[in-house]
């Protein structure tokens, strides 16, 4: 078990999340997600460290998970952009099940359920409310969990089945 402490290097992200140290430099040069503690220039003239916080952490261990089923970047930023904009709240406010969401894959879209069981597609149009009908899809709620020894696709997930609506 990794100790928590207040903010991680780029390079203990990396090993914890399957992140490159590269796609985090990548993801903070556009914007997509930036470190806690951004590299600043030293007198010297190097670069001082990206520091991401525990916080950041659990986000990135979702992002990277999601990478790894197949989202692209851009659907990525999708979802950020519609969990801001569309329910005012950031990533790990909808992850395990505690927040004003409920986050579910079916490993290629990503749903949020809310408290009173409206579900929305974010990535193709957050703003509309899908009707559920008798579908057979099972959607799996989407976690946070480190990377172990076995790859992240085999991380547990715990299957949702989807709502009746009437």
């Amino acid at each position: 078990m990794t100790e928590l402490k207040n903010t991680y290097s780029a390079r203990e992200v990396a090993a914890m999340t399957g992140l490159t140290a590269r796609q985090l430099q990548w993801w903070d040069a556009r914007r997509l997600f930036a470190p806690h503690v951004a590299p600043r220039r030293t007198a010297r003239g190097g670069f001082t460290e990206r520091r991401y916080t525990p916080v950041d952490l659990l986000e990135l261990l979702v992002l990277g998970n999601l990478r790894r089923q197949g989202l692209t970047v851009a659907q990525l930023r999708t979802l950020l952009d519609a969990l801001r904009q569309r329910f005012g709240i950031r990533l790990y406010e909808a992850i395990g099940g505690n927040g004003p969401l409920t986050l579910l894959t079916d490993g290629h879209d990503v749903y949020a359920r809310t408290a009173t069981g409206d579900l929305f597609n974010l990535l193709r149009d957050p703003l509309q409310p899908l009707l559920e009908i008798g579908t057979n899809a099972t959607l799996r709620e989407l976690s946070g969990a480190a990377r172990g020894r076995k790859s992240a696709r085999h991380a547990a997930r715990r299957p949702v089945k989807p709502a009746k609506s009437g």
